[in-house]
């Protein structure tokens, strides 16, 4: 049974991401589907990503296996940050091939999420398996604030808790 506000919420945590995520708007990314603990990405191979040996960089495979990653585990709304990511590249990606990255929560906790994301090519053949964990945060994101001006807001906070608190310490050890 599926949760018409949960998927919403979902839906636009993952446009607001995108939206402030200058790599994958690079990359031209365009995504196909996010939900809660699921999310599908679809990119063109341009000629501009290729390497030395004229085959698709490993660092922008990986950079897109991520993004379908991040998209995946963020969209349950609590901000989650990697702490481990391995790929595999079996199959060389050249320029003109379109890709698809499928990400699926495998396991998820309190405070952790692991993830599988498998990158198919045009012909559904897998070019790029990736897997990761992330840590889960208690911050829940804030669809329409940048993370620059999030991340001030609670350091801000968490400055003026800990003076507090520090201020109560030294009267009490008065």
């Amino acid at each position: 049974m599926s949760n018409p506000a949960a998927a919403e919420a979902a839906q636009a945590v993952v446009q607001h991401l995108m939206e402030h995520d200058a790599f994958s708007q690079w990359m031209g990314v365009e995504v196909l589907e996010a939900a809660v603990g699921r999310s599908v990405l679809r990119m063109a191979v341009r000629a501009d990503m290729v390497n030395g040996f004229g085959t698709l960089h490993g660092g922008v495979l990986f950079a897109f296996a991520d993004s379908a990653f991040a998209f995946s585990t963020n969209a349950g709304g609590f901000l989650s940050v990697a702490v481990d990511c391995s790929i595999s590249f079996p199959v060389a990606v050249r320029p003109g091939d379109v890709l698809t990255a499928t990400a699926v929560e495998q396991s998820t906790t309190n405070r952790l999420a692991f993830c599988e994301v498998n990158v198919t090519n045009q012909d559904a053949v897998t070019v790029g398996y990736f897997r990761g964990t992330v840590y889960r945060t208690t911050r829940p994101h804030v669809v329409g604030q940048s993370m620059a001006q999030s991340t001030t807001s609670s350091k801000t906070q968490a400055i003026g808790q800990s003076t507090a608190e520090l201020r109560n310490r030294v009267h009490d050890a008065e």
